[in-house]
């Protein structure tokens, strides 16, 4: 069997859905890498407290693409069957869900935000103004977790342009009020990080209103009405939790093993904390076009099994996974040739520097075991409905591996930034060669449909 697929349309629908989701990829970088530089310029201290604090908002954001994950298998399935009554039912779950976390992530931001930032750090300025960002972005919460979720469903139907012009609008004014806010220009007064929160929200307003707007108003393809959030299918809920439960439980213990890993960085100083958040919208922007890649595959080989076309779903898988190791592979030349150039933006000390350096040498190694990991896991694995050995999968590693040792070799034996870091996303690349071997097993490919009792394993159905 050819490693790529000899389907001139396959390639124009890979590069149709990936390069919108790239190209809104790459401006959610480009505000992460201004609201750094801009809150760098006042110190490591802002800057790791801005970066703490989000990475409980990025619990919150994981938990909304395990939402959205969960329904996008089976709303990508429904679209190969053109079922579209049922996606719409899928929509209606996952927009009340999502609405749910929202309420409780908020509520703990406002009534306990000391508590949170606790965890991530003991250096009280940290936490400190760490609390004052958390307060006012959480407030974002319900409006970025429509946003997030109705984004992933629109994609495994095809419609990708919208959440791209979202995201371009929403940039637009994120980055300017980011300096009005920020710094106090035109009149303003200058609220440094609180500023940089306050930009965010209105930003991510702004996006909600465009997405909403566009799913009531202009969509076509679902003409999703609000009677749908009316109304509720108990046997769709069903296969919903069954499908979507695996998926939320390991985003989420993905989440929060991630988190681990944010505190056991914590726990190093701010000067970790600083070099890692710089080190990590890095490695975001190099790695855009995979994320691209990733949505698309996962979008393809979800509507190709709604199809019945397993056996083109198992080829194109491999085509995907080939795609995924050329695309790592030049995202970490990327990352090892730019370092000093892209490091040398930021106004930080020398010494932070020095370690934001090793963290790039590791990560541009790192990058290709996360690039298939990435792929098989949130791509071309969940879409075949393998929900549960990935629930395995990103729990097996991360927990049982990555985080003790991690937490020996950063707090205990205090080795190098840089080794640390590999230690810590030991179980990317793990979980990146067992995800390789479920790919070529075709144990993973799996028709789903609400309405039959028992879904079976459809490895018989593809030919050897």
């Amino acid at each position: 069997m050819s490693i790529f697929v000899k389907e001139k349309s396959f390639y124009k629908d890979v590069l149709k859905i990936s390069i919108p989701i790239a190209m809104q990829g790459l401006i959610n970088v480009g505000v992460s890498m201004t609201d750094t530089m801009m809150l760098g310029s006042f110190g490591e201290i802002t800057l790791s407290a801005a970066s703490l604090a989000n990475q409980f908002c990025f619990i919150f954001l994981i938990i909304n693409f395990g939402l959205g994950g969960g329904a996008g298998v089976l709303s990508g399935q429904f679209w190969g069957k053109k079922d579209i009554n049922s996606i719409n039912k899928v929509l209606s779950i996952l927009i009340r869900a999502s609405i749910v976390f929202a309420i409780i992530f908020l509520s703990l931001s406002q009534f306990i935000p000391d508590k949170i930032m606790s965890i991530y750090t003991s250096e009280l300025p940290v936490s400190n103004q760490g609390v004052m960002y958390l307060k006012i972005i959480s407030l974002s919460f319900i409006f970025q977790g429509i946003s997030t979720t109705v984004n992933i469903l629109f994609r495994t139907v095809g419609s990708v342009k919208v959440a791209l012009f979202a995201s371009l609008t929403s940039f637009g004014f994120n980055i300017f009020l980011n300096w009005v806010l920020i710094f106090g220009k035109l009149g303003a007064p200058e609220l440094g990080i609180q500023g940089a929160a306050i930009a965010t929200l209105i930003a991510r307003i702004i996006e909600f209103t465009v997405i909403v707007t566009y799913l009531f108003k202009i969509d076509k393809k679902l003409n999703f009405k609000l009677k749908y959030l009316l109304t509720l299918d108990k046997e769709l809920l069903k296969s919903y939790i069954k499908i979507g439960g695996p998926v939320l439980v390991s985003d989420l213990i993905l989440a929060l093993g991630l988190n681990m890993v944010s505190v056991i960085m914590g726990r190093m100083g701010s000067d970790m904390v600083a070099a890692n958040s710089i080190s990590a919208v890095v490695l975001q922007f190099t790695n855009v076009f995979l994320m691209g890649v990733s949505n698309a595959s996962g979008v393809i080989t979800g509507n190709t099994i709604g199809k019945g076309d397993y056996e083109s779903a198992y080829k194109r898988a491999v085509t995907f996974l080939a795609m995924a190791i050329i695309l790592g592979s030049c995202s970490g030349i990327v990352i090892f040739s730019l370092k000093y150039i892209v490091i040398d933006f930021y106004n930080i000390s020398d010494y932070t520097k020095s370690i934001a350096y090793q963290l790039m040498n590791s990560t541009s190694v790192l990058v290709v075991f996360m690039s298939v990991a990435t792929l098989l896991t949130k791509g071309v694995l969940r879409a075949g409905g393998d929900t549960k050995f990935l629930m395995i999968a990103d729990v097996l590693f991360l927990w049982i591996i990555s985080i003790p040792l991690g937490y020996v070799a950063g707090i205990v034996l205090e080795l190098p930034p840089g080794i640390v870091l590999i230690v810590l996303k030991s179980d990317e690349i793990l979980k990146g060669i067992w995800c390789v071997f479920r790919l070529f097993s075709k144990k993973w490919i799996r028709d789903i449909d609400y309405k039959e009792k028992d879904n079976k394993d459809l490895k018989a159905c593809i030919s050897n």
